[in-house]
């Protein structure tokens, strides 16, 4: 059974939709007084936290500490720059198979999962000394 979602729900899930990309808590609390839907960042929180708990919304969390939310629609895989903070989406995914063995043999629903790679990116790595 589809759990129901309070307007405040239903107002970032329509949101997340629309933007269509990944975005801080702050942020969306931000854009959603731009357009003029007054809702408290408190509730923000306690709205995706909500959404989240009904596998509506993943949260990403960076390697600077900041979470972004986004629609949970399909699994995410990064390799992130610990020194810069650049991501990179990368397509490949080993543990397709292994989410499923662990929905069989824990009777564990996933609702989805993420792959995150941290170290440095080619511009941030030394250069290697002859």
């Amino acid at each position: 059974m589809k759990a129901q979602r309070t307007r405040s729900q239903e107002r970032i899930f329509r949101l997340l939709k629309t933007l269509n990309r990944a975005i801080s808590a702050q942020e969306l609390y931000i854009e959603l007084r731009n357009r003029e839907q007054n809702m408290g960042l408190a509730t923000v929180y306690r709205s995706l936290e909500a959404l989240k708990l009904q596998g509506t919304v993943q949260v990403r969390t960076l390697a600077t500490g900041e979470s972004l939310y986004s629609l949970a629609q399909q699994d995410q895989h990064h390799l992130t720059c610990v020194n810069c903070g650049r991501s990179i989406l990368i397509s490949e995914c080993p543990v397709h198979d292994l989410e499923e063995k662990l929905e069989k043999s824990h009777q564990f629903k996933i609702y989805y999962h993420t792959l995150e790679f941290f170290g440095l990116c080619h511009q941030c790595q030394p250069i290697a000394s002859s």
